[in-house]
């Protein structure tokens, strides 16, 4: 086991890496100032493999623990499941003093997160991300939300958890697609801070996608350790720094978000966003024709889609205009300079745009 330090002044906190840990989730000290009722929301299916396990490590220390269910799916981050979890937080809560666990992936986890940020004004929370992508990505660094019509993640706020326990165990009940979702913000990080990351995921995509422990617990370390050292320097993207962690995801959140959220996952999304970052950058002089073929061979051989298909550019062009990234009417771009080095653009000429976006459409 592996525990990185995100620092954060009085709100700083560990991320625990490592094998079978689910089972001994009591060993949460006083310092953490979670209360003693715990409350544990995850979907159907995450409790049926998983619920069991944490809930009595988490009797074995002494807490109550009561469990809150929601359907699985990105619909699930909605106003309508928010409030409906918080009315029945407060039903519960008498004469207790909970504090949240998520357990689950990526949605589970900006739900309960942003359920634990507004109940009572804040309740303590804990994060047991049990996706790749939850592991490495959205379970790190307090952003907690839920979608609207219009857009992803545009209610929300800043909200720490307590602590972060990533279990790569728990990897092994994952889909092949769940993987490779994964592997594309891993494959983002290699782009935007550690161009030895991406050579490890050039190297060693064949054993990830089989779900060799060692080295996902390996992965999930390195990026852990990037997204942490981010958000220290930037905790609510106020100095830019952090902004560079949507490398592929204006783009990719519009593809998401067009598609109804059914027909791409959010690391698909993702890999046609930074596949379209990456010609962008190319069409500005900023990246090399081959480390963008290099981006383009690794995104394929994960298995990650090539095309954006079943959307038309109109489609696309309508929800990147409530992206959160743009300011003052200005659209605003993280493009690579090299592999392991990004910047953030504002003002790209929109055909710049719709052409990149073209060229990687079916």
């Amino acid at each position: 086991m592996q525990v990185l330090r995100l620092r954060l002044k009085e709100r700083s906190y560990d991320i625990f890496v490592g094998n079978r840990m689910l089972a001994k989730a009591s060993g949460y000290p006083p310092s953490l100032s979670l209360g003693k009722d715990a409350v544990i929301i995850t979907n159907p299916l995450i409790q049926e493999l998983h619920g069991k396990t944490l809930a009595l490590g988490l009797k074995r220390g002494g807490f109550s623990v009561a469990t809150l269910t929601v359907p699985d799916g990105e619909q699930s981050k909605s106003a309508k499941c928010a409030f409906g979890l918080m009315e029945r937080l407060a039903r519960y809560d008498v004469d207790k003093k909970i504090f949240i666990v998520a357990l689950g992936g990526g949605v589970v986890g900006d739900l309960a997160g942003f359920v634990a940020a507004t109940y009572k004004r804040g309740v303590p929370f804990l994060q047991v991300p049990t996706t790749l992508l939850a592991q490495i990505d959205s379970a790190i660094g307090g952003k907690v939300g839920i979608d609207l019509a219009v857009g992803k993640n545009l209610v929300g706020a800043f909200y720490q958890p307590r602590r972060v326990l990533s279990d790569v165990s728990l990897l092994s009940t994952l889909s092949a697609r769940q993987i490779r979702n994964g592997l594309a913000e891993a494959v983002k990080y290699g782009v935007i801070a550690d161009a030895e990351l991406f050579h490890y995921v050039e190297r060693n995509y064949a054993p990830l996608l089989l779900k060799d422990p060692k080295c996902l617990e390996e992965l999930v370390v390195r990026c852990s350790r990037i997204k942490a050292r981010v958000v220290a320097a930037d905790e609510q993207e106020t100095k830019g720094l952090r902004t560079i962690l949507n490398f592929g995801h204006t783009v990719g959140h519009a593809v998401e978000s067009a598609g109804g959220y059914k027909l791409y996952q959010h690391g698909e999304a993702v890999a046609l966003g930074m596949r379209v970052a990456a010609t962008l950058s190319v069409g500005m002089k900023l990246l090399s024709v081959e480390d963008c073929g290099r981006l383009d061979r690794l995104l394929s051989c994960i298995g990650l889609p090539q095309r954006i298909r079943g959307l038309s550019l109109a489609r696309i062009l309508k929800p990147m205009a409530h992206d959160k990234k743009f300011q003052s009417g200005r659209n605003r771009f993280v493009l690579a300079r090299d592999i392991g080095r990004v910047i953030v653009r504002e003002g790209i000429p929109q055909a710049l745009i719709k052409k990149a976006i073209r060229s990687r459409m079916a």
